[in-house]
């Protein structure tokens, strides 16, 4: 068969594969599976996930009271209400980027969200803009 001629069967092939393949969430879509409250692997902390003008942001909804004084031993005098998730732009099929604000180091850090499923979110924190990061799988509470 002639090189030219296998490699347009072989292209028109791939196309048909993508024209089938399942289309990617719509920001909106996105959103929406992203929204909820969340809570972390530890059961210490609960947020509450929402829209932000474009972007998703998440706000502490409960905190153990273990969580709670280990925030304020980091200068935070109300944990309930503040803004742990910080202006994640969606960047792909169920992936975010934005900021983590970690209320026991006192500290914001560049950030990932990737939903694995619509009941877990992996949320990654970084530094030196993801090379090194932490991981936590959340899982969605209340369904």
């Amino acid at each position: 068969m002639n090189p030219k001629r296998a490699f347009a069967m072989a292209t028109s092939f791939a196309a048909a594969l993508l024209g089938l393949s399942p289309a990617i969430a719509q920001p909106a879509d996105a959103m929406a599976l992203a929204s909820g409250t969340w809570m972390n692997p530890h059961g210490t902390v609960a947020v509450k996930a929402g829209p932000c003008q474009e972007r998703l942001c998440g706000w502490v909804s409960w905190a153990s009271p273990t969580a709670t004084a280990d925030a304020r031993d980091a200068g935070v005098s109300t944990l309930i209400g503040t803004e742990l998730l910080q202006e994640y732009k969606l960047t792909g099929n169920g992936k975010w980027t934005g900021r983590v604000y970690v209320p026991d180091r006192g500290e914001t850090y560049y950030s990932t969200i990737q939903q694995l499923d619509p009941n877990r979110l992996k949320i990654s924190g970084c530094i030196l803009h993801g090379w090194l990061c932490k991981s936590q799988v959340w899982r969605r509470v209340g369904a």
